[in-house]
């Protein structure tokens, strides 16, 4: 996968902040060197939050987000500043742009604190510089541009590269757990869920970095796994499967092959998976009227048989022997206030990247409400999640306290 094609979820994300009329999308289409966003002299010309992918060099493949002034007025600007605000839990790399001639008020100082207050690293940016008599000397929080001039934008670029190297994942997906050599099944159900004519991203991913670990990988559906594990001439180190075939996949792979989901990848690689394995044991205590937040960070076309609708509430019913009442959120809504739910169950976090998924996991924390996603509450459900966490023996303990 080249650089062009790294999906959204894996760039680091850097999201513009400040007041309106500070300048924002005149830095933005400066260091992009694009027209990416509106340009005004009205102030609140950004109403919503602007998201582009792109290679951005030093740097390389990035998400820049332009967002709303933070002080803006009104019911409406009440609304875009929520969402602002929304935009920090993604954010990896925060840049607040002042106007050079007023500098740091109130809303930016507020700004500060929350990038702070979430330990995001961030550079302010005093724009219009070319209307200052002397420009002030750059320091290590803070550099003196001119979006209009095009002054200093390439130290800013710098600046911000030197930021995002701060913030690379080094995790890897399975990479870790195999050996050269060494080869992966993967289980891969096609049913009406399934995107017709790809494989979706977390089967993609995992794809690619099993090549990368200069080990064989080997696809199938659950219905031909017998017959594949039989034409093998060596037993593959490794079986992944989809959650939804999770049971079917357990029966057919001997137990001397270690077994996991592509969910239970995830769960490690983006979130905290000891704090989703401790979620699990929620799962049958829940009782009748129990408030459950089944939460996707997609967006995506409802099938009638859907996991996260359908599928999901009917096992957590069957399994908890109770009706709790389930609630439903999807893409970039996630509550804040979620003192109210006894269980929150997320799906495996493929479209998000690290940093929001981390932060829902701590919103849980905070607020004491256990959290587990899809992968781990199905192999919960199903009485084999001790099974499907062998390869991480330091979690199985967890299983135990």
């Amino acid at each position: 996968m080249g650089l062009n094609d790294t999906v959204s979820a894996e760039r680091v994300h850097i999201g513009f902040f400040g007041k309106r009329n500070a300048g924002k999308s005149s830095v933005v289409n400066a260091v992009t060197g694009q027209e990416l966003a509106v340009v005004s002299d009205v102030k609140g010309t950004t109403t919503d939050p602007v998201k582009k992918a792109m290679e951005l060099l030093p740097i390389g493949p990035v998400v820049i987000i332009d967002t709303p002034g933070i002080d803006d007025e009104g019911t409406l600007g009440e609304l875009r500043v929520k969402k602002t605000k929304q935009i920090l839990a993604k954010t990896d790399v925060a840049i607040l742009v002042v106007d050079g001639e007023k500098g740091l008020d109130k809303p930016d100082k507020e700004l500060i604190r929350l990038f702070e207050e979430r330990k995001l690293p961030y550079l302010i940016v005093y724009n219009k510089s070319d209307l200052l008599k002397d420009t002030p000397c750059d320091d290590e929080k803070s550099i003196y541009v001119s979006a209009i001039k095009k002054s200093n934008i390439e130290e800013l670029k710098d600046r911000i590269g030197t930021l995002s190297k701060t913030v690379e994942n080094k995790k890897q997906i399975v990479a870790d757990l195999i050996e050269d050599g060494d080869i992966v099944v993967l289980v891969t159900p096609i049913d009406e869920s399934a995107p017709k004519g790809r494989l979706i991203l977390p089967q993609q991913q995992t794809i690619r970095d099993i090549l990368d670990a200069n080990c064989a990988v080997v696809c199938c559906q659950d219905t031909e796994l017998v017959s594949t594990l039989n034409v093998l001439k060596e037993k593959p180190k490794l079986v992944i499967t989809d959650s939804q075939a999770f049971g079917r996949v357990s029966k057919d792979t001997p137990d001397d092959i270690m077994l996991t989901s592509f969910s239970i990848l995830f769960a490690r690689y983006k979130g905290d998976l000891a704090a989703l394995i401790s979620g699990a044991a929620q799962l049958g205590k829940l009782k009748d009227g129990d408030k459950v937040l089944i939460s996707e960070g997609c967006t995506h076309h409802r099938q009638c048989n859907d996991i996260g609708t359908v599928k999901m509430p009917g096992w957590i019913k069957n399994y908890s022997k109770s009706e709790p009442e389930f609630h439903f959120t999807s893409g970039g809504d996630f509550p804040e206030d979620i003192s109210e739910y006894a269980l929150i169950v997320h799906c495996g976090a493929c479209m998000l990247n690290e940093k929001e998924m981390q932060r829902r996991i701590e919103v849980a924390k905070n607020a004491g409400v256990p959290i587990v996603n899809y992968g781990i509450a199905i192999a919960q459900m199903h009485s084999i999640l001790r099974r499907s966490l062998e390869p991480f023996p330091e979690i199985l303990k967890i299983l135990d306290e």
